[in-house]
């Protein structure tokens, strides 16, 4: 499947088969594609919680408005950003750049992120974003439907999942077998309502 294809196919599926189960393979393959996702810095900002414990995800379920995708689809990735990677040992995310790119670069990092709680959380929401779209198509790819989801009380997820201080829920992506069909798309906005050339 193309990319085009992909994009245009992919669907948010409510409905799934229960019984299915994805490969610890299929798994793998999902997450090493998910973290190639662009990060500013290379920080990789990104923590993937897949929830497979039943009992963990009927306790989610009921803090995200009981929706059935929760317990139900295959795979329930919840992206979670690491508020504080910028500052975890910078110099891991380019040990293997060229040292003058090293050096300029790493410094950088505290420079840009150092004492702007606001920038880091805006950053981290952007790079589960992106993750999350990475996951969408290649699941779809693979032959697996998907629903980016956000109705759900992140203090309460927060919580469940046991998260450090320094980590916050971004937003879930359930993954597996849709049983239904997507409802008929909303409704797309034109082009010339949402494309702006130059300014304002």
């Amino acid at each position: 499947m193309n990319v085009s294809t992909a994009i245009e196919s992919r669907r948010s599926i409510k409905a799934y088969d229960s019984g299915h189960r994805m490969s610890d393979a299929e798994i793998e393959r999902l997450l090493s594609l998910a973290i190639l996702s662009p990060t500013a810095f290379n920080i990789q900002n990104w923590r993937f919680v897949l929830v497979q414990d039943p009992a963990l995800r009927q306790e989610i379920r009921k803090v995200s408005w009981d929706q059935a995708q929760v317990t139900d689809a295959s795979l329930l990735i919840v992206l979670t950003a690491d508020l504080k990677a910028w500052e975890k040992q910078p110099e891991r995310y380019w040990k293997d750049a060229p040292k003058p790119v090293q050096d300029f670069l790493v410094p950088v990092i505290g420079q840009y992120y150092g004492g702007r709680e606001q920038v880091q959380r805006d950053e981290a929401m952007r790079s589960c974003g992106m993750a999350a779209m990475t996951i969408m198509l290649a699941a779809k790819e693979m032959g697996y439907d998907t629903c980016p989801m956000d109705g759900f009380d992140f203090d309460a997820v927060a919580k469940l999942l046991n998260l450090p201080e320094d980590h916050t829920p971004a937003m879930f992506v359930a993954v597996g077998k849709g049983i239904t069909e997507a409802w008929p798309r909303g409704g797309q906005l034109a082009l010339e309502e949402v494309v702006i050339h130059d300014r304002f």
